[in-house]
This record gives C-alpha cells, structure tokens and sequence, in this order.
C-alpha cells in the first residue's frame, strides 16, 4: 500500500501541474477570445480529440497489459507500436478531416482544420509511448509525458494569443507544439527511434490489435459520451452555446483529475497484480475515498460556481454556472466508473465496460435532441447527467459480477479505509 501511495502522490504532483497549467491556458483563450471563438474552439478540437481513442486503438493499454505479465518483451513491443503508429497516423488524419470538413460548421476554415489535425501524430505517438512506461510500472516517466506538454501549450499561447493577438489560429498551434516537442524528446529518450523497421512481425502486431481493439472501442464510447453533447450543440445550436458548455465542463474535468490520478496507477497495478480479488479489494477501498473526496469538492464548488466562472473567464461566460451546477451531480456519480474500470482494463477486460456505456450514450444522445433546441447549453449539462448517473450504476453492477465481491463491500465505507491516510497523518504530526 506504501508504494501505492508513492506513485499516487507522484501521479498527484504531475495531475497538480496539468491542472495548473490547462487552468490558466483557459482562462487566457476564455478571456482574450469570448464564447463565440470558444465555440469555434471546441467544434474544431471535439473531433480530434474525440479520434484519439480510435486512432490509439487501445495500444497503450495492451502495451502495458502485455508488457506488464511478460507476454512480450520491450524491444517486440516497439517495432510492433511504430508499424501500428505509421498506419494509424494516416487513418485518423484523413477521416477527422473529412468529419470537421463536412459534418462541422467550424470545418468551412481549412488554416483551422489543418491545424487542429497537426497535433494527431504526435499525440498518438506520445500515447503509444506512455504505455511502455506504465508496463514498466516507471511512473515518474510517465508522468512527464503528461505534464511537459501542457506546460508548452500554456507558454506558446501566452505568447501567441495573449501577446501577439493571433486568435483562434495562436491558440491551435500551441495545442500543435507541446505534444511535439515531448514525441521529439521520447523519440531519442525511449529509443524508439531504433524500433522503425520493415520487419513485421504479424503474430505480436495481430494480439496487439486484438486486445487492442477492444480497448479502443470502449474508449471510443466513453469518450463520445464525453463529447457528443459538443458535437450536437455545434449541429443543433451556435457557437456561443457551445462556447458557454465547453468552459462549464472544463471545471468538471478538473475535478476528474482526482478519479483519474488514481487510475492511471490503478490500470499499472492490475496489469502486473498477483492475486487479482485482493487487488480488487483495495481499488474498492480507493473508490470509496475520492467518492468522498469528490463528493466533498463538488458540494463546494456548487456554492462558489458563480464566483469562479467569473473570476476566471469573465462575465462573459456567467450562463456557464447553470452547466457546471448542472453536471455536478452526474461527475460525482461517475467517479465509480473512472476508478474501478481501470482495474477491468488491467485485468485485460475492457468490454465490461460496453454493457454499462453504450446504454447510457443512447439514453445522452437521445436526451440531447430533446433538451438542446429547448435549453441549449443547459440542456446537454442535464442530458450528460442523467447519463453519468445511469452509466455510473449499471458499472458498478457489472464490476461487482466480474470481480466476485457484492455490491454493498465495494460502495460500503469502513474504518480499515481511512487508516493508511491517519498512519500518514501521525508520521507528518
């Protein structure tokens, strides 16, 4: 529990600076640029982002569950992602083109799209890379992919946006120079640069792919249920609709952070882990602290939203409130699925996760039709919500099947759960 603690501090610090870094990115491109070319912003980005969990295929999750028992070794692994990586660079340029082009009414500006698509490859390969530090359970290393990145966007667009005044353009060329910088760095770093070879070996790229696969599904409808309230409101309203949801959300996002740091060490874990049940176990007990956690973080926030939209991106954005108020509840309720499915995905079951999203992104992408012509940004915070909430309870269901432990042991607080954090508490008193 000791080393788990340690890296979950480590991951802790690194989450610290992205959220610093992103928390003040925004703030500038809010303020400079208003909820209109926010709008803009998103539309353009939703895509993109939206790709990287096709685009990935899962690579970085079956790199590490790969790497992680010892199936492959390091050097296998390597040829077999730069050969993926080639391929898959190609694909996920060409078709989120041809979704901005053609299916988005930001995609009319061809500098914009062929700048939102240049930071693809490189975030492919940096995902692609953080899987063989997570196999390899070097998560200091790991750390730095993450947070270098963020560090860069905020500097160039200090410089660009908030300094030479280059607008939408300024702000997508910085999301283009962080993730480049760190594939040029790793590329030498990691020796990766050695992996690029002809010699394709089909068996290990075949069971790359087919876990995979699997992996990159889920993802792909997790992550829609994440963007599809953008991709709808850019159809179904305007741009300072989609202006005032996405900086709403943004709030909501680093709040997730917490969830997220512990899954990042909980995924590393579950993938070498000896006796899966006792592992279980403990990402049970996790589960019920950042629940707390959380749960205490957002009732806070739900009384000091206004004053913090304001503050930081203006009065322009106060319509973003009701969006975060809204969303609350729904993060909340989805801490469940952020922790615990990344104990399945170590485990090397991703598609447990399907039974309990799918649903639930119909139910948000029904909701949305309804409530968006009605209540525009409003509306898709309450659609997100109430799919949050579904998602979050059918999760819970499954995960207590596959891991063989009731419902009530892992939702149900104990003292045993708080002794690590007062252990730590005496040691610093």
């Amino acid at each position: 529990m000791r080393r788990f603690l340690s890296d979950v501090f480590s991951i802790g610090v690194s989450k610290a600076l992205i959220i610093v870094f992103s928390l003040m990115t925004t703030v500038i491109i809010a303020r400079v640029l208003g909820p209109e070319k926010n709008g803009v912003i998103a539309s353009l980005l939703v895509y993109p982002s939206l790709f990287m969990s096709i685009g990935s295929l899962g690579i970085r999750q079956s790199t590490t569950y790969f790497l992680g028992k010892g199936i492959f070794t390091e050097d296998e692994i390597k040829r077999a992602i730069t050969q993926i990586w080639l391929f898959t660079t190609v694909f996920s340029i060409v078709v989120c083109f041809v979704l901005m082009r053609y299916f988005s009414k930001s995609g009319e500006n061809m500098w914009l799209v062929i700048l939102a698509l240049m930071p693809i490859p490189f975030t492919l390969f940096n995902t692609y890379n953080s899987g063989i530090f997570l196999g390899k359970n070097e998560i200091s290393s790991f750390n730095k992919i993450n947070w270098i990145p963020t560090a860069l966007i905020l500097l160039v667009t200090a410089v660009l946006v908030l300094w030479l005044s280059f607008g939408i353009s300024g702000y997508l060329i910085a999301m283009v120079a962080g993730p480049t910088f760190i594939s040029l760095v790793l590329l030498f770093k990691n020796k990766f640069i050695k992996a690029f070879s002809l010699n394709f070996n089909w068996v290990i790229i075949k069971r790359m792919l087919s876990l995979g696969l699997v992996y990159a599904l889920a993802l792909l409808v997790i992550n829609l249920n994440y963007r599809i309230d953008v991709i709808l409101l850019d159809k179904l309203s305007t741009a300072f609709e989609t202006g005032i949801y996405s900086k709403g959300v943004s709030i909501t996002e680093y709040l997730w952070q917490i969830p997220m740091l512990l899954s990042t060490v909980v995924f590393a874990r579950s993938a070498v882990s000896k006796n899966d049940r006792d592992f279980s176990l403990k990402v049970a007990q996790l589960l019920r602290i950042s629940i707390l956690v959380i749960g205490i973080g957002a009732l806070a926030l739900f009384f000091i939203s206004e004053q913090v939209i304001v503050l930081m991106y203006g009065n322009a954005f106060v319509n973003s409130v009701l969006v975060l108020n809204v969303l609350l509840p729904g993060v909340v309720l989805l801490t469940v699925f952020k922790v615990i499915n990344m104990d399945l995905s170590g485990k090397g079951k991703p598609w447990v996760s399907l039974k309990a999203m799918l649903p639930a992104l119909i139910i948000n992408i029904i909701l949305n039709f309804i409530l968006i012509p009605q209540q525009g940004a409003s509306g898709a915070a309450l659609a997100s919500t109430i799919s949050y909430t579904i998602a979050a309870i059918l999760f819970v269901h499954f995960y207590s099947k596959e891991v063989s432990i009731p419902i009530k042991d892992i939702l149900g607080y104990k003292k045993s759960d708080f002794q690590p954090f007062i252990k730590i508490l005496k040691k610093v008193k």
